[in-house]
């Protein structure tokens, strides 16, 4: 039995390779450089400064860049909607929805548009009736999640964008 899964994971492994399956961060052309000399301006709001410490964890895994060859800039704003409401017209849920659009610069030609991408995520929250303080740390969690998903999404396009032009300066 566990000779048969074996065999079969081999085999399953044998046919990604063939198919030309080839993980991103990995392999003959590695990302994982060309993303840790990335230098992300400053966003403003404190939305995003959350976006801004989420992409330099993301994409500066060894710590801050040696040497910076481009110069990420986005534009990130959250938008609030109120979806749940009662009679009385209080609110009881809210919907939250985080857009950003970036753009990858060389440091030394900021006319010179490398790449440039969108990301967008939502999540929402219950709100709780007398509860202002539970209530303003939960919208704190979601601004983080927001800033999370985003920079994820924006760091595998960038990856994205570096596998395909691996000579890209």
């Amino acid at each position: 039995m566990l000779l048969n899964r074996k065999f079969l994971l081999l085999a399953l492994l044998a046919g990604l390779s063939g198919c030309g399956f080839a993980p991103m961060y990995g392999g003959q052309a590695d990302v994982a450089g060309p993303l840790d000399e990335i230098s992300v301006a400053n966003i403003p709001e404190r939305n995003g400064q959350l976006l801004r410490l989420a992409l330099e964890d993301q994409l500066q895994v060894a710590g801050a860049p040696v040497k910076q060859l481009y110069t990420l800039n986005v534009n990130y704003g959250v938008g609030q909607a109120d979806i749940g409401t009662q009679q009385d017209s209080s609110v009881t849920r809210s919907r939250f929805s985080a857009n950003a659009a970036w753009t990858l610069t060389p440091i030394g030609n900021p006319g010179l548009t490398l790449a440039k991408g969108q990301a967008n995520a939502q999540d929402a929250l219950n709100i709780v009736d007398n509860q202002y303080f539970a209530s303003t740390l939960e919208t704190g969690k979601v601004d983080q999640q927001l800033a999370n998903e985003i920079s994820a999404q924006i760091t595998a396009q960038l990856g994205a964008y570096f596998k395909a032009h691996p000579q890209a300066e």
